[in-house]
């Protein structure tokens, strides 16, 4: 077991952030490996990759979940976060970005700006994190680093200002010049050496090293001043701003390179280490002591234990892994905490370094370091853990609301028993996930998109044996009438000794908004008192069942107006019994009507994709009710029947390019189209003549 703590100086986090297929892992493994912290650069093409090591990683060969890696450095110790970068498994980024102190955003010197890096730049700019970006693959075919650089400055501004500049791009990038010292680095055989700056770039280099010293100057009144007034700017002068600048957020440099070769990889550790923030530079925690008063928790290793669980992996053989981030004070091995959101103790196993798939004993973490544990019984992602003499929490975790709706159930009888807890312990990794009982009384899996749900399933029949199907859910419809009906129901049945007898006339009409309302104006005890209740519950659980198509039936009144008895033969059964038959008749009469559920719907969406989805929502019939701006996006307010939304999270997510995203809740029930409702009328019947064959 080691104990290698490090003071918090020398400590950094980073979260590797960006689009789906920007070079993230493999900048990972080769940082890995450039610190000697693997013997050998795993690659993600051929599923070796110390950090895509979950086996539907390795079969679709991108990341799913969030993997922690821990290196030194020239002295510093670092741990990376590497997240997906595909929109679904956005809820890692996000654990990503709240255990992490800085960020390397990673985009592809192939392609413009994607939603998936424009979501690692929103997180980063709403949790005020000190970011780098990182232009790789400069040496694959189609590369242009600097149309590349151009279209980070003209989507997120100008703060974001170029650190080194590519030489050369696609098969002729052969290094880079940094623009601070103003020197030129090249690949030659393995390494990177200095050469001269290439003549050609003397103007471009003048122009982006100003594009810089304009960004970083806002650090520095007195650079400022130097910078307007047209004065020589020293290097010292400048990557003090730089330091400055990156750690308050102020500008993000931009530097450039290849994960695959291995250019430029000296110098983003180093801008890890140089220009990043420690946990020392972060100051305070604002958490929630057990008055329920906000208190700032500095990052002290002798202070009072506070750590962030950020991510839970549930595992079948070890149980729960839990990864957390200690922010204040020292989690020792076999030691005790508390958790003060569940109010229970919490006895802390082997503590662990981690390092992708591998693990590393540690006998303890200090505050501003990250690790995991095992086998915690009660703590999830977003809790935190404390001392039970100074309990504190933390404002929970916020993960997007998932818009994807598919019904489930076990694929064959021995899998019903494994799918409750199954899905229990799938949830604890999926916090941006959910399950449900629909008002159809079916289970509900509600998700970000198609991948996140197809992966929890087969995470599900991997890790807990629990195989799943999923099918489109039943829209929870309404059965109503618009018109009044007088109906006659009489049940007689003769058998060897009493027999049944039951005789009602029921008047049926209308009751908006009134739910099931029976009500009776019986003259003259053609129906005797004690039978009332049995003609109640016979209108009452018909209309559960539904009369047109299966639904549940409401909004009308029933009243019972006249019928017989017979003395002997009548009892509350054979009422209820008749009522049903009156009232499934008078139905039929009364303008029966399907009613289906409208849900007010706001859909967030760059400007630029307004009218096509406006379009698409027509075709839904859906009906917009206005439309606001807000933070750059274009927010539509409209109102869309229910079955025309299931999958409507796959399909904005096309229309977008990843980038429009929504909400929904029940606003109220409205009468379907006849021809769309006759097609649910067929289905049930010709559902109810299968069954009834079998």
């Amino acid at each position: 077991m080691t104990t290698k703590s490090v003071d918090l100086p020398h400590l950094r986090s980073v979260v590797l952030a960006g689009h789906a297929g920007a070079g993230k892992t493999t900048l990972g493994e080769q940082l890995l490996h450039k610190s000697g912290a693997v013997g050998r650069v795993g690659k993600v093409d051929d599923g070796t990759s110390h950090l895509d090591f979950e086996p539907e990683e390795q079969k679709r060969r991108e990341s799913l979940s969030l993997a922690v890696a821990t290196f030194e450095t020239d002295g510093t110790r670092v741990t990376i976060i590497d997240t997906p970068g595909y929109l679904d498994f956005v809820a890692e980024v996000i654990s990503g970005f709240e255990a992490a102190d800085g960020a390397i955003l990673v985009t592809d010197a192939t392609g413009g700006v994607e939603a998936g890096l424009e979501q690692a730049v929103t997180l980063g700019r709403s949790t005020n994190t000190a970011a780098c970006f990182f232009i790789n693959k400069c040496d694959k075919e189609n590369a242009d680093p600097t149309a590349a650089l151009d279209a980070l400055r003209s989507t997120f501004g100008n703060k974001i200002a170029p650190l080194q500049l590519a030489i050369g791009a696609a098969h002729d990038f052969t290094g880079y010049v940094d623009l601070v010292h103003r020197k030129a680095y090249t690949w030659e055989d393995g390494k990177e050496v200095e050469s001269a700056i290439p003549d050609a770039m003397a103007d471009e280099v003048a122009r982006r090293r100003d594009q810089l010293l304009e960004a970083a100057a806002e650090a520095d009144d007195d650079v400022l001043m130097k910078y307007l007034e047209g004065e020589e700017v020293a290097d010292a002068e400048l990557e003090a701003c730089l330091r400055k600048g990156v750690k308050e957020s102020i500008l993000a440099p931009v530097l450039v390179g290849s994960s695959a070769t291995g250019v430029g990889l000296q110098a983003l550790l180093d801008a890890i280490v140089r220009y990043l923030p420690s946990p020392a530079d972060e100051g305070p925690t604002r958490a929630i002591d057990k008055s329920g008063a906000t208190v700032e928790v500095p990052p002290d290793p002798n202070g009072p234990l506070l750590a962030r669980v950020f991510k839970t992996a549930a595992d079948p053989f070890v149980g729960r892994l839990t990864y957390l981030r200690v922010l204040s004070g020292t989690l020792h091995s076999q030691g005790h905490s508390w958790n003060a959101a569940h109010g229970t103790e919490e006895r802390i196993g082997q503590l662990l370094l981690l390092h992708g798939k591998d693990q590393e004993p540690t006998g303890e973490l200090k505050a501003g370091e990250i690790g995991a544990v095992a086998k915690l019984s009660v703590t999830a992602t977003g809790d935190a853990i404390s001392s039970k003499e100074k309990p504190f929490t933390l404002p929970p975790l916020s993960f997007p609301e998932p818009t994807l709706i598919m019904a489930i159930e076990p694929q064959t009888k021995t899998d019903l028993d494994k799918m409750g807890p199954a899905l229990q312990r799938m949830l604890e990794e999926e916090p941006s996930a959910r399950v449900e009982r629909s008002e159809a009384g079916e289970q509900i899996l509600r998700t970000l998109g198609d991948a996140q749900a197809a992966v929890i399933l087969e995470r599900l029949k991997r890790k807990f044996g629990s195989a799943i199907v999923t099918r489109t859910p039943r829209v929870p419809y309404r059965e109503s009438i618009r018109g009044s009906a007088k109906a006659h129901g009489r049940y007689k049945k003769q058998t060897g000794g009493h027999g049944m007898f039951g005789d009602v006339w029921l008047d049926i009409e209308p009751n908006p908004g009134g739910g099931v309302e029976f009500a009776e104006k019986v003259v003259g005890g053609s129906v005797p008192r004690q039978f009332f209740p049995g003609v109640e519950k016979g209108v009452r659980e018909t209309a559960a069942e539904g009369v047109v198509a299966g639904y549940p039936l409401s909004d009308f009144k029933a009243t019972l107006t006249d019928g017989s008895f017979h003395t002997v033969d009548s009892n509350e059964l054979s009422f209820k019994i008749a009522a049903s038959m009156a009232l499934k008749d008078g139905i039929l009469q009364a303008k029966p009507v399907l009613l289906e559920p409208i849900m007010n719907v706001e859909i967030r969406v760059p400007e630029a994709f307004l009218g096509e989805v406006n379009r698409d929502l027509n075709g839904r019939r859906g009906r917009v009710m206005g439309m606001d701006s807000r933070d750059g996006f274009q927010v539509i307010s409209a109102q869309v029947p229910q079955s025309e939304l299931f999958s409507y999270a796959t399909e904005l997510k096309s229309l977008t390019g990843g980038r429009g995203t929504f909400t929904s809740r029940l606003d109220r029930y409205d009468e379907m189209p006849a021809h769309l409702a006759e097609k649910v009328v067929e289905a049930h019947k010709k559902d109810t003549a299968d069954s009834a064959s079998h």
